[in-house]
């Protein structure tokens, strides 16, 4: 195993939460004031309040919460963002910019969702793949 993901899963817990819905409920997080340095690989849902300086690859849904940050790229089937993310995001499905977000790179979605004031410094590919 990486060892940024045994890190990740020494400091995150699996908590039930209908915000985060796998079809099972279970989701990680990282809370306010942590940092993790290196790649996250997931396959269930990702809550990010702290920041991580990696690129994120999840086979669910990761929200970025308005202290979240992101340094790096991230993968994933829908994303919300409401934090910061200072890399590309490739979302296979929803993407979806809070009026808080901040993004400096590329987007990639089949749909997106963007709020009144949210900011986005980059290119943005809509397509069916």
């Amino acid at each position: 195993m990486h060892e940024s993901v045994k890190a990740i899963n020494s400091m995150m817990g699996n908590r039930n939460k209908s915000e985060l819905s796998t079809g099972n409920g279970i989701h990680n997080s990282l809370a306010v004031g942590s940092t993790v340095k290196g790649d996250i690989v997931l396959d269930i849902d990702l809550r990010l309040d702290g920041c991580v300086e990696g690129n994120i690859i999840c086979a669910s849904k990761i929200v970025i919460g308005p202290k979240g940050r992101v340094i790096g790229n991230i993968e994933s089937a829908n994303v919300e963002v409401a934090g910061t993310v200072t890399g590309n995001i490739h979302a296979k499905e929803k993407l979806t910019l809070k009026s808080s977000a901040n993004i400096e790179g590329d987007l990639h979605t089949k749909i997106l969702e963007i709020e009144l004031n949210a900011k986005l410094n980059g290119r943005c590919n809509m397509s069916k793949e």
